[in-house]
């Protein structure tokens, strides 16, 4: 999945944006305030996009 349809679909999950890292940006859900990091590679594989949605506390991406 490419990195900005991913980013996309986090914000309709009402994951936000947090902050930069060294190569990787921080977000965070704003319903139960879990987060974690995103590397910013152009493409996110499944299994790590996947495991992202399960640390942020949503559901996985149908169309990986």
């Amino acid at each position: 999945m490419k990195r900005a349809k991913f980013i996309k679909y986090l914000n309709e999950h009402n994951c936000g944006f947090i902050k930069h890292g060294a190569k990787h940006d921080k977000y965070m859900n704003h319903n139960n305030g879990q987060r974690t990091m995103i590397p910013r590679h152009p493409d996110i594989d499944e299994d790590l996009s996947d495991l992202i949605c399960k640390q942020l506390g949503i559901p996985k991406p149908k169309n990986s």
